[in-house]
C-alpha cells in the first residue's frame, strides 16, 4: 500500500502515477489517496477529462461506485485555472489528455503541489497509452496495480476490447472491455468474453 512520504524531509512537489488496466483499481487508489489528503486537512482538487461522462458528469465514479466530486476539463492548461491554494491535485482518466499534461504536472510539482495521476498505461492493442509513459518516466512516485483475469485468475495487465471497433478511444466499461492476463490477451477472439461482478 502506498504512504505518502514524509513532508518535512521532501517539502518540494512531486508525482504520482497509478496505472494498470481497466478494472484494476485506478480510481479506487486514486481516490483513497485523496481521502488521505482531506483526513489531513489539505486542500485537494479533483480533474477527470470532459469526454468521460460515462457515469457522471462532475463526479468521478470507480467501478466499485465511491464517488468524489470533481472538475473536468477539456485540455490540461485549464487545470492550471483551478490550483490556487490547492496542495493536491488529482486526476483521473489521464490518458485521454495529450502530451500537454506532461508539462501541467511538472509545472504543478515543481510549484511545490502534489499531483497524482491515475490512468490506463496501454491501449486496447497493448501499446503505450496517451501521455502515460512520459508521465512514469518523470514521477518520482510509480504503482501498477492489476486486474484478475477472468479466464485464468492470474494478475491481469491487458485490457481488452471484444466491442467492435478500431478508435485508439472508446469509452466504456463491462460491456465493452475485460482484463487479461498477457497470455489470455495474445488469444484474442479465440477466448468469448466473461461477465465481470461488479468490483475493481
Amino acid at each position: 500500500m502506498f504512504l505518502e512520504s514524509n513532508v518535512k524531509l521532501q517539502p518540494a512537489g512531486w508525482i504520482e502515477v497509478v496505472c494498470g488496466s481497466m478494472f484494476s483499481g485506478k480510481t479506487e487508489e486514486l481516490l483513497r489517496r485523496l481521502k488521505r489528503a482531506y483526513y489531513a486537512r489539505q486542500l485537494y482538487i479533483l480533474v477527470k477529462p470532459a469526454k468521460d461522462n460515462r457515469y457522471a458528469e462532475r463526479e468521478v465514479i470507480s467501478h466499485d461506485e465511491n464517488a468524489m466530486e470533481c472538475i473536468t476539463v477539456d485540455h490540461p492548461g485549464q487545470i492550471l485555472k483551478h490550483v490556487s491554494g490547492v496542495e493536491v491535485i488529482g486526476i483521473d482518466e489521464a490518458q485521454f489528455f495529450d502530451s500537454e499534461l506532461v508539462e501541467v504536472c511538472e509545472q504543478l510539482a515543481n510549484a511545490g503541489k502534489r499531483v497524482i495521476v491515475a490512468g490506463l498505461d496501454m491501449d486496447f492493442l497493448g501499446r503505450p497509452f496517451g501521455s502515460i509513459p512520459q508521465l512514469l518516466a518523470i514521477a518520482e512516485y510509480v504503482t501498477k496495480v492489476h486486474a484478475i483475469c477472468p479466464h485464468c485468475g492470474n494478475l491481469a495487465s491487458h485490457s481488452y476490447r471484444f466491442a467492435k471497433s478500431d478508435e485508439t478511444i472508446l469509452l466504456g466499461a463491462t460491456e465493452a472491455y475485460e482484463p487479461r492476463c498477457r497470455k489470455c490477451f495474445s488469444l484474442g477472439d479465440r477466448l468469448k468474453p466473461k461477465s465481470i461482478s461488479k468490483g475493481h
